[in-house]
């Protein structure tokens, strides 16, 4: 259900750095993240969704949310834009 709910997106923000920077401006409603990656990695963005009161999702693979988004390659944290 949430890799297809992040599939069937119109807007995404892909990455941890550009989830980060979005969730303060507003532009976030949602993100996904992936229990396989880095805990390094993933941190960031959970703390300041947690900051600012946005959803979080697990996942359970960085693979298959990287496809979820049309990617070749793992995507560690995905945001659904507002």
């Amino acid at each position: 259900m949430s890799y297809e709910k992040v599939f069937q997106a119109n807007k995404t923000i892909i990455g941890t750095k550009q989830t980060v920077k979005a969730i303060p401006k507003n532009l976030v409603k949602e993100i996904f993240v992936a229990l396989d990656a880095d805990d390094r990695v993933i941190q960031p963005a959970i703390q300041t969704a947690k900051e600012h009161k946005v959803k979080i999702t697990f996942v359970e693979s960085k693979k298959e949310l990287g496809k979820a988004v049309g990617l070749s390659v793992a995507a560690a944290v995905v945001a659904l834009a507002v």
